[in-house]
Formats: structure tokens, C-alpha cells, sequence
């Protein structure tokens, strides 16, 4: 079908998301055709070097044929499979013993999803289900961060700390609330490193102090926030957290859903501090982007204080039609093994130095308030006035200036709404990979710096 006739069909049914629909509409959309290594094709016939991996997930490059081939063979073999009344298939089991072995020690149980939103979803109804188990029905309120995301569905967007995901949908609900982020660049009280940790721990305990700790059930956090605009805490954060949280007899729950598998290095981030949630929150890397998928793993104590609670013979009501759809459990057992196998999670690891090196340049650009990164997980964010860390004025629209820029110089990545950049390339980038997304990203710095209008509104 002609390109035009899609993007027609394209304004006329589908509903994009997270976009402002009569927008989309009016500029129509961007379609792709191919994809291999880092490149992706437009319709048009545009190579762009993806420097996002699709939504932060595609780790493993696109075009990776054994893959394709692991979920050709399962199709063929046996399509689907229910989890429900006590049916399983062969790899699920596998990718539930995979993840239970590579997590952080004591995650033993493993519950799959078919992405993000819902795990997190699900880590609220087991935590939900675990205190009332537990004979403490009270303790309900859950906290999370200020810019933390933790997914958009009913529940989940309540947690997530951006306006836009409250906004229209009456959230965050009651019994959500959050506490501002490990934000050196822009935290209140102008601390970072070590004062910054102890000043965390201080506002979850005054958060926990004020709703009365009998009755908050649980923390949730991202070990370095994504969709906020890649917020790196200080070291020694999520230990503290963990531990804080234990003192205060609540739960603590990892969100790795776009930290986990090697993006910030190790497998999973919890792993930078020896850190051992609660709850884990996974999705994005475990299927690459090949296939939907998510999971939820808990600790032992949590799996058996729901499964021995009151009335244990009954059924526990939370399932998914899909959850450990046995497809989506094949792409990601051979995922698996291109990162360990396979050498993808210690290429990634091996192009971390040079990736730092390049963006750390960049701070003397003249639009660069900021850079921050972990692992192949990174941000530039760009400011009006370095002195006061001033952000350009929204009507300048430099979101968008720096997505249609970046586009122009075949470079894709995220933009946020603040003006800062995201990066997140596949962690089988080459070395090659890494240096032409830090040209093209400087290409496109200059490029806007060159634009009257924002040269005219730095200070």
C-alpha cells in the first residue's frame, strides 16, 4: 500500500499513544519499514540511527534472526498456552527458573505480564493482597517519587509522578503520593552526593511519619528514573532506601522495567548496590521489543504470605489470558542467551566508557545545563541560562525543534518535554555506533544553537 494511503488510514482509526491526538492528525505519521543492527528505514526511505532502541527496549539491535527463528519454531510447535488451571508450558517454566537464578539473590517467584504497566499493576494487587493475608488491611497507602514512571494504566499512572499522566484521569488516586527525586541538578535544597542520600531518606521517612507507617504498605522506586528525564541518584541511594524502608516495616519495590537487563550495566541495577527489592518490576529489555512481555518477581516471604493466607485453598484472583504466553517466553530465553551467550550485556558494558567519555564533552556546549548517565542510560539536558539553570520557554516548542533536527541528521532519540535529551542505545552498538550517535547528536546541538530564535533566548 502507498505511503500516503496508510498515513490516511493511519489519521482516520489508530490512537496513538501518549500523544495529543488532533496534532498527530494534522502532521500525520512516521512510518517504518525495516530494521537492522542500531538503523532503522522510513517509508520514505530514510536510514535513522536509533539511539533510543525503539522505547528504551530494543537492547539487542533489530534484525537479530535467531530470535525470529526461536519464535517461529515455539509458533509452529505450540502457540499457546493458558497458565490457568494448572496448565504451563516448557518455556515458561525455563524463563521464570532464568530470572529467578540471574535476579537479585531471594527473588524466587516469578509472575509474567505482557509489559510494564501491568506488572506494576500486579506488584499493587499482591502487595494489596499480601497485607490483607497478613491481617493488616490497613496498610494501604503506597509511595512513590516525584518524576518517577511506573507505567499508564488505571492504577499504575497514579504512582507514575508526571503531570501528564494525572492529568483528565482524576489522579493520582487517594491513597498514591510521592516524594521529590534524587535530583541533583534541580533538588530543592541545592544537595547531591551523600547529603542529597540522607535527605531522601529523611523525606520518605517524614512522608511515612505523616501518613503513619501502620499504614503505608509499600515504596516504589526506579533505581535511575527514565521517563523523568534519566535521573541518576547519588550512590548508595537505593541502599539507603532499602534500608530505610525496612526500619519503617514497609515494602520496597524495584521498578527495573527500563533499567533491567544491562542498560545501566550489570543485568539488572539493583545489582550496582547488592540490593534486593521486594518486588521487581521487569518488562522492555527481558523481550527485547521482539515480543510483549513483563514480569513481576517477589520474595519468597511475600509469594508464601499470600499463598498461606486466610482461605488458601480458594483460587488467588489476579491472571492474564497471555501472562507466560509461551511465544513471548521463547523470544525471551533466546534473548537471555544473546546477552550472556552471546556477548551482547558485556559489549554494552565494554562501550559504557567511550559513550561517558563523548557525552561528558558535551557539557561545555552552549545549550548544556546537564548530562547524566549509567551504563548505555543517558541524558543531556539543555538549559537558557547555565548560571541559573533556567529551561527555555515552552512556547519555543524546543522539544519538537530537537526531535525534527535530529531526524534531518538521521539520528533518532527522546525528547522530553523539558528540553532534555534521552539516549539509550542498543547494548549491541559497535564502537562505530557510539561515535556517530555523539556526531550526529552534536550536529543537531549545533544545528539549534543556530536557530535565531534559541540563540536569542540563551542568557
Amino acid at each position: 500500500m502507498k505511503n500516503n494511503s496508510l498515513i490516511e488510514l493511519d489519521r482516520a482509526h489508530l490512537i496513538h499513544p501518549v500523544s495529543a491526538y488532533r496534532a498527530h492528525e494534522r502532521k500525520g505519521a512516521t512510518i517504518w519499514e525495516t530494521g537492522k543492527g542500531l538503523y532503522l528505514t522510513d517509508s520514505e526511505g530514510n536510514r535513522l540511527l536509533d539511539a533510543f532502541a525503539g522505547l528504551w527496549c530494543v537492547n539487542i539491535g533489530y534484525g537479530q534472526d535467531s530470535v525470529v527463528e526461536a519464535a517461529a519454531a515455539q509458533m509452529r510447535k505450540l502457540p499457546y498456552a493458558t497458565g490457568y488451571f494448572g496448565f504451563a508450558s516448557e518455556p515458561t517454566i525455563l524463563l521464570a527458573d532464568q530470572l529467578a537464578t540471574l535476579s537479585p539473590p531471594g527473588l524466587n517467584r516469578v509472575f509474567f505480564t505482557l509489559g510494564g504497566s501491568d506488572a506494576v499493576d500486579s506488584a499493587i494487587r499482591f502487595i494489596t493482597h499480601y497485607w490483607n493475608a497478613r491481617g493488616e488491611p490497613q496498610k494501604k497507602q503506597m509511595i512513590a517519587l516525584d518524576k518517577g514512571y511506573h507505567g499508564s494504566s488505571s492504577t499504575s499512572a497514579g504512582l507514575t509522578g508526571l503531570p501528564a499522566f494525572h492529568r483528565q484521569f482524576d489522579l493520582p488516586l487517594k491513597w498514591q503520593h510521592h516524594i521529590p527525586a534524587p535530583y541533583a541538578y534541580r533538588d530543592p535544597d541545592g544537595l547531591s552526593g551523600d547529603a542529597l542520600v540522607s535527605a531522601s531518606v529523611q523525606r520518605l521517612r517524614a512522608k511515612v511519619e505523616e501518613l503513619g507507617a501502620e499504614n503505608v504498605a509499600a515504596f516504589f522506586a526506579e533505581p535511575v528514573q527514565g521517563s523523568g528525564g534519566v535521573i541518576v541518584p547519588p550512590v548508595g541511594w537505593l541502599k539507603a532506601m532499602r534500608e530505610t524502608c525496612d526500619e519503617l516495616g514497609i515494602l520496597l519495590v524495584a521498578d527495573e522495567v527500563i533499567t533491567g537487563f544491562g542498560r545501566t550495566g550489570p543485568l539488572f541495577a539493583c545489582e550496582h548496590e547488592g540490593v534486593t527489592p521486594d518486588l521487581m518490576t521487569v518488562a522492555k529489555g527481558l523481550t527485547a521489543g521482539y515480543a510483549p512481555m513483563g514480569a513481576v518477581l517477589m520474595r519468597e516471604e511475600i509469594y508464601a504470605g499470600i499463598a498461606d493466607g486466610p482461605d488458601n485453598h480458594l483460587p488467588i484472583g489476579h491472571g492474564l489470558t497471555y501472562s507466560g504466553h509461551p511465544v513471548s517466553a521463547a523470544v525471551g530465553l533466546e534473548v537471555m542467551r544473546l546477552y550472556q551467550e552471546g556477548g551482547i550485556l558485556a559489549n554494552g558494558q565494554a562501550r559504557y566508557p567511550r559513550f561517558a567519555e563523548r557525552l561528558e564533552a558535551l557539557r561545555d556546549h552552549p545549550l548544556v545545563g546537564d548530562v547524566r548517565h549509567k551504563g548505555m542510560l543517558a541524558a543531556i539536558e539543555l538549559v537558557a541560562d547555565k548560571k541559573t539553570r533556567a529551561r527555555f520557554d515552552g512556547a519555543l516548542g524546543v522539544p519538537d525543534r530537537l526531535t525534527a533536527t535530529g531526524y534531518a541528521n538521521g539520528l533518532l532519540f527522546r525528547a522530553f518535554a523539558d528540553g532534555t535529551i534521552g539516549l539509550a542505545p542498543a547494548l549491541s552498538a559497535t564502537a562505530d555506533d557510539v561515535e556517530q550517535i555523539i556526531d550526529r547528536l552534536t550536529r543537531t546541538l549545533n544545528d539549534v544553537l543556530d536557530l535565531p530564535e534559541i540563540r536569542g533566548a540563551l542568557v
